[in-house]
């Protein structure tokens, strides 16, 4: 069940270079947030079904929808319903009726392999395992109309280091939850072949206790202003891997393959080609290595700590690169290594300016012991 073929988000909504290009017109435009984008109209389109299901779209995406500002006495910028969606046609952001939870709906194929492999990593028998960092799936059901579509939902995640990671200990956290989740992805006899950043989610409600808009997402569910924010060094956060549109599949009995594709994200994977065949397992080694050098190594200067992790999971060729096993015990016993201080500590950035380094630094001195103090005691932060 190696995936080899071009990923596609659903023929439903495939989108040419003209639509695209229809699409960037209509953002630019000040006056085009009172009409919907062509994949908003497909989503409207689909309103009262998916409600019918348990699922309610925003305002703006609803049957009958006009443009609130123009009778509310408000301006376009400050309604909520003038913001666009998100700009991956096949995925909407929407509302669990039952809780008021803010979950994510995909449509899929009900025929491809990512679908097939997204029930599988994502069903609760495998769910129950901590170690499994897969998106878990909420609800499966079919469209109403076309059965060769389908609707997976999910929780709402933001990109992993969105907010931007703060301290040490949150690169540690995070590096042992992605290549823990590797570990049980590769068991399961998974390759992803994509798993950069990009495809990769971190569920932060616990950061954002009284929510947050699903698209402008450092503002509140209302676009009244911005949203309480907490640590989430403190709190605590899951990161998973979402989109498996090229990853390969290898049930338990069949024999793991080499594959063939130089589809991904992440072009500078040595071994990628349409004609000699390669271990996707290796690849996925690399992109993960190459995320932690472009994504976090590359931006930090107090980070050393990930050279050798980043040196062995990007050798140029694949036999000398370690298993996602491997990494994930040299990764604890590196991090056992690190102290209650060590962890708090903040990121400088690369290229940071000596008087700004030395300012933040104080200041980061002076607010560490509460910090600290805090956390030892399992308190958390008001607010930040």
């Amino acid at each position: 069940m190696a995936n080899d073929r071009d990923p596609s988000d659903s023929p439903s909504l495939s989108v040419s270079m003209s639509e695209r290009q229809r699409i960037l017109d209509k953002l630019l435009s000040p006056q085009s947030a009172d009409t919907l984008l062509p994949h908003e109209e497909w989503w409207r389109d689909h309103a009262v079904f998916l409600e019918s299901r348990g699922y309610r779209l925003r305002p703006r995406l609803r049957p009958g929808w006009t443009a609130s500002w123009k009778s509310g006495g408000i301006t376009g910028l400050k309604a909520e319903d003038s913001i666009f969606s998100h700009a991956r046609p096949n995925l909407m952001d929407a509302t669990r009726i039952s809780d008021g939870e803010m979950v994510y709906i995909k449509n899929m194929d009900t025929e491809c392999l990512e679908y097939t492999i997204a029930l599988l990593l994502g069903s609760d028998s495998l769910q129950k395992d901590s170690r499994n960092h897969s998106v878990p799936i909420l609800d499966v059901f079919q469209d109403a109309e076309d059965s060769s579509i389908s609707f997976v939902v999910m929780p709402y995640l933001r990109p992993p280091h969105d907010p931007k990671f703060q301290f040490i200990g949150e690169i540690l956290d995070f590096g042992e939850q992605i290549l823990e989740g590797l570990v049980y992805m590769h068991e399961q006899g998974v390759a992803h072949r994509d798993c950069v950043f990009k495809n990769m989610g971190m569920d932060s409600k616990a950061m954002y206790p009284n929510g947050h808009h699903p698209v402008w997402d450092d503002w509140t569910p209302t676009k009244s202003g911005l949203a309480k924010r907490l640590p989430r060094l403190d709190v605590g956060t899951r990161y998973y891997f979402i989109d498996y549109g090229i990853s390969s599949c290898f049930p338990p009995g069949t024999p793991r393959t080499l594959v063939t594709g130089d589809l991904g994200r992440d072009q500078q994977v040595p071994e990628l080609s349409d004609d000699v065949p390669y271990d996707p397992f290796k690849v996925d080694i690399f992109i993960i290595g190459n995320a932690l050098r472009r994504e976090i190594y590359d931006l930090y200067s107090n980070i050393g700590f990930l050279a050798p992790f980043i040196d062995q999971m990007t050798r140029a060729e694949p036999s000398g690169r370690p298993t996602a096993e491997q990494m994930l015990r040299e990764w604890r016993a590196m991090r056992c290594r690190f102290n209650a201080l060590e962890r708090h500590w903040r990121l400088r950035r690369r290229g940071e300016w000596l008087i700004y380094t030395s300012v933040a630094s104080a200041v980061h001195v002076a607010k560490i012991g509460g910090h600290l103090v805090k956390w030892v005691s399992g308190k958390r932060y008001k607010g930040s």
